[in-house]
């Protein structure tokens, strides 16, 4: 026998599920234009932790490294 209830509440839930998918990429759409200044809150991942400090193969060092520097070249 066909559980009518059970298959409604089957569709319901799909609908919602269609709805979260069309908001997400109706966002994503939006969010192609070339834009200026801080991207929106949804938009940034908060997976990726903040790195803070001078990058990776940075060229400039730090006052206190070069005065270091200079003293061993001097002796």
């Amino acid at each position: 026998m066909i559980d009518v209830a059970k298959i409604l509440a089957d569709l319901k839930e799909e609908k919602e599920q269609l709805e979260q998918a069309i908001l997400t990429l109706e966002r994503l759409a939006a969010g192609r234009a070339p834009r200026r200044g801080r991207p929106p809150a949804w938009m940034s991942s908060e997976s990726s932790p903040k790195r803070r400090g001078r990058p990776p193969g940075s060229k400039n060092k730090p006052a206190a490294e070069e005065a270091s520097d200079e003293g061993a070249a001097v002796a």
